[in-house]
């Protein structure tokens, strides 16, 4: 019996999708644990792109079970076009695909909600994608939500209709100027909720716990990054769950105890989408490069990532928060061509150098303190194994190692499966 964790070490975007699909044929159950369907999984092989926003990353393997767990959210519209952009390719979605009955509901007016909250703090916005997340997560905390189980009880449209009626004074309240139809809404909606009920629903904690007394292999999946996270994320500019390995006890049931490799994702740079602190970021040719050459765009919402230099501060807190074991480090082929690097080893935080990731990044507190090192010219996408990697980058990568005190054992040079390098 083995459970095991993926999950992002920094803003998101890191390329987690990959990695878990490269992963999946060594696991029976892969299980997502946190999040909505703000966030998006990218998986490329056979020359096929496919963005998954709920559905877990394992999803293409005909012989791993996927579990959408407790601690996400979803909404059922998104839900059911991302099943229908799925059944051009033969999968067997309705035997491996469950839903805990804990997972809570996105209705149409927590997205409204979000739109007016967001429209309401004008240029103190946060950057929310606008999908209902942060709203269906305070009715969770605010014990106001519906979950997927509510939909199997015969006053579930009653329950509904209480609760959108709650969220319609609460937009009015809000008074600012947002257009929508809700009655065209609610029909989308409902539909929507009929197809959801031709899944499985589980009771999820009984069912890894059975699993894991069956000797089954388990691989949970985390949405976003840690620095996202709600509690040790850059608040207020975070998503409104815990992202961090934490996450995976609470939005599965899984015991801490059981949990063997926790395997963390980073970018051999940084991207950030949205709103809130960046140290690295870069504004100038470098950055756009990075962002053009890593096509660095979000897979969800089609927003242009931020880019700066890796940031060896954060990547230690998040290493340090989640327990991680091994590193697997993404993109590493899109700093080819570049004359120097940077790493940030250090803040001047106040006019003091620190090595920790302190309460307040904002710029007026915080400078990055950088160490070079000579780039490299060589095309990585087409190598395949860790020898053929310049000397250069091996040396970025040994000093990554060093600092952090974790191994390195994946390398990605390319966004199709067969483009992973492991040490």
């Amino acid at each position: 019996m083995t459970v095991d964790l993926l999950l992002g070490l920094q803003w998101g975007d890191e390329g987690k999708g990959k990695i878990v699909d490269v992963l999946t044929s060594n696991y029976d159950i892969i299980a997502r644990f946190q999040g909505g369907p703000n966030a998006g999984h990218t998986l490329e092989f056979d020359g096929i792109k496919h963005v998954l926003r709920t559905i877990p990353s394992g999803i293409f393997h005909k012989n791993s079970i996927n579990i959408i767990g407790n601690g996400v959210v979803i909404d059922p519209v998104v839900f059911q076009k991302e099943i229908e952009g799925l059944e051009k390719f033969n999968l067997d979605i309705k035997n491996k695909l469950i839903i805990s009955r804990k997972a809570h509901l996105i209705l149409p007016t927590h997205r409204l909600l979000d739109a007016a909250s967001e429209a309401s703090k004008g240029k103190a916005k946060i950057g929310s994608t606008l999908k209902g997340i942060g709203p269906t997560y305070m009715d969770k905390t605010g014990r106001n939500g519906l979950r997927v189980g509510d939909i199997e009880l015969e006053d579930f449209k009653e329950r509904y209709r209480a609760l959108a009626d709650k969220h319609e004074a609460m937009i009015a309240f809000y008074d600012v100027a947002i257009q929508y139809n809700l009655a065209e809404l609610e029909k989308e909606f409902f539909e929507a909720i009929e197809e959801l009920k031709k899944l499985d629903f589980i009771d999820s904690e009984e069912y890894i716990y059975q699993a894991q007394k069956a000797g089954k292999s388990i691989l949970c999946e985390g949405a976003q990054g840690s620095l996202l996270d709600v509690d040790f994320g850059t608040y207020p500019f975070v998503t409104s769950s815990n992202t961090t390995a934490a996450g995976a006890c609470t939005g599965l049931g899984i015991a801490p105890n059981k949990i063997k490799e926790v395997y963390g994702i980073f970018k051999a740079y940084v991207t950030r989408v949205g709103s809130g602190p960046f140290p690295t970021e870069l504004f100038d040719e470098v950055g756009a490069t990075m962002a053009k050459v890593g096509n660095e765009f979000g897979s969800v919402t089609g927003r242009q990532r931020r880019c700066g230099w890796l940031d060896l501060v954060a990547l230690k807190y998040a290493v340090q928060v989640n327990g991680v074991t091994q590193l697997m480090m993404m993109k590493g082929d899109v700093l080819s061509g570049f004359e120097t690097l940077k790493i940030c080893t250090e803040y001047n935080y106040k006019g003091q150098n620190i090595s920790h990731f302190p309460y307040n990044i904002e710029p007026e507190n915080v400078t990055p303190v950088y160490k070079e090192f000579k780039g490299w010219k060589a095309d990585l996408t087409g190598l395949t194994t860790y020898d053929q990697l310049p000397i250069e980058l091996k040396e970025y990568i040994q000093f990554i190692e060093e600092e952090v005190g974790v191994p390195i054992k994946i390398v990605s040079v390319g966004p199709d499966r067969k483009q992973t390098i492991t040490k």
